[in-house]
């Protein structure tokens, strides 16, 4: 199979009708083999029997229904496990991404043998409130992650290589953050395209303020996964043994005081009278539970057994 198109959705059922017809024409006008799966992250409007709908006069549908809203990384991952097209295109529902931009993307990939290619939407039809914080976390995550040549992370619109999708876990809501994840996976060859944003068509969107504030908080969780997750005891380690020597200097040096004091019968005052003391105290227990945490973390597998563990309702 050429093309698989993975699709989450969350109360979409205006739009999907339109965009499977966008989707299976641009398909049959290339060509390609292919297969549609829409990914319902538990909707209350009666989206998945649109799909059932839709499935009896298009048998390359294939519809998932979570039985509660996990969330857009969620839909995305178990779309990912049934994907069986050596290309996997993503898109986000509400019509804002064009089906036309499919054919390219398909070229990049197989052609230019990209691992990733991701869009990039130069012109888009958001109000300030979301650019002005999009762009800043783009901005950080290039920073962090290395990766210079992309301008948007987070656009639904992107092109995989089969391998990528199946060697990646998107969790929590790593979704902005796939292009980081797949380069820490060894896939580096990721690149960019300019694609439509269309003004959406139906409905509101579905993402609110709290979006912003986890993802900056994905950013930290995803670069120190990325960084020190098969290495945790580098990271406590380093950061304890610091802790814990300040402290000992500190200690070293007050002790050292007195004696010298002492020994020249100088006036001196009580060491648990001196701040210095307390805060070389706290540096040492703060260093020990460190570098105690070090040893613990590297006992402890970071891949939970039911992480990506999700009640789907049915498949069809």
């Amino acid at each position: 199979m050429d093309i698989s198109v993975v699709v989450p959705l969350y109360d979409e059922i205006e739009s999907l009708p339109e965009l499977t017809s966008w989707i299976s024409r641009v398909m049959d006008d290339n060509r390609f083999t292919y297969e549609i799966i829409l990914v319902d992250d538990g909707s209350k409007d009666g989206s998945f029997e649109m799909i059932r709908k839709l499935q009896l006069n298009n048998p390359f549908i294939k519809g998932i229904r979570f039985r509660r809203n996990y969330g857009k990384s969620a839909a995305l991952n178990v779309g990912f496990e049934a994907t069986n097209g050596d290309v996997v295109i993503t898109m986000d529902a509400d019509l804002q991404d064009s089906p036309d931009e499919i054919p390219e993307l398909y070229r990049r990939i197989v052609e230019e043998k990209y691992d990733l290619i991701s869009g990039w939407k130069a012109k888009r039809y958001d109000p300030l409130s979301k650019t002005i914080p999009t762009k800043l976390f783009n901005a950080a995550t290039r920073k962090m992650s290395g990766i210079d040549n992309l301008h948007d992370f987070n656009c639904g619109l992107k092109a995989y290589r089969s391998a990528v999708v199946k060697n990646i876990e998107v969790y929590g809501e790593m979704h902005r953050y796939i292009p980081v994840l797949a380069k820490w996976a060894g896939f580096t060859k990721i690149g960019e395209q300019v694609v439509e944003h269309r003004a959406r068509k139906y409905g509101k969107t579905k993402f609110g303020m709290s979006r912003f504030v986890n993802g900056f908080l994905d950013l930290l969780s995803i670069f120190f996964v990325g960084k020190f997750g098969k290495r945790p005891m580098h990271f406590f380690g380093m950061m304890g043994t610091l802790s814990f020597f300040t402290g000992l200097v500190i200690t070293i040096w007050l002790v050292s005081e007195k004696l010298y004091l002492i020994s020249h019968n100088l006036k001196y005052r009580d060491t648990t009278s001196n701040p210095l003391f307390y805060i070389a105290l706290v540096a040492i227990i703060l260093g020990s539970q460190l570098f105690l945490t070090g040893f613990v973390a590297e006992l402890v597998s970071r891949n939970s057994s039911d992480r990506n563990n999700y009640q789907i309702g049915e498949r069809i």
